[in-house]
């Protein structure tokens, strides 16, 4: 049941950003995800496609990070690609379908330093407002914390989990 309403949850919100054309960027599209019948000007047009992640590169990434994300976690990145995908105040980190390691690793290890967030067990992976970010915090099961980035010494409890917080902000 939860695999299914992260899934539907994730699929409204995409469909929704599709139905009033906000799913453009002025970038490079990775081809499998460009929208046909682009306009010819800088921003392009990109689709939500069908995720290609499998439990392996997942585990391979887990491996290579030090850190195993929550099951709901893994069932969000094997649902579909993305470019953008905001719900209420929260704005995941970009998912597309052949860099999304690459995605993941620089909001993990690069938006702030490592040692703001990822050495004191906190794996950021989603955008919070101009707030800062949300992360796991892997010291408390996994629950979603919210860091600011004007107070770095800062978390502040925000959901039990990744499927409570999926929940939460899709009734924003």
């Amino acid at each position: 049941m939860r695999k299914e309403t992260i899934e539907e949850i994730v699929d409204r919100t995409l469909r929704f950003w599709i139905e009033n054309a906000a799913n453009q960027l002025p970038c490079d599209i990775e081809k499998e995800m460009l929208a046909p019948d682009q306009p010819v000007e800088e921003w392009k047009f990109w689709l939500p496609v069908k995720s290609t992640v499998t439990d392996a590169e997942i585990s391979e990434f887990e491996a290579e990070t030090g850190f195993v994300f929550p099951n709901d976690f893994k069932t969000f990145l094997q649902h579909k690609h993305f470019y953008e995908l905001q719900m209420s105040e929260v704005s995941f980190c970009s998912h597309p379908i052949n860099t999304w390691r690459a995605s993941l690793r620089e909001m993990m290890f690069e938006t702030y330093p490592r040692e703001f967030l990822f050495d004191k067990g906190y794996v950021p992976f989603a955008l919070y407002s101009d707030w800062g970010l949300l992360c796991f915090d892997s010291h408390h099961h996994n629950a979603i914390v919210r860091w600011d980035h004007e107070d770095p010494e800062t978390f502040e409890y925000q959901y039990e989990n990744f499927y409570e917080l999926m929940t939460g902000i899709s009734k924003d």
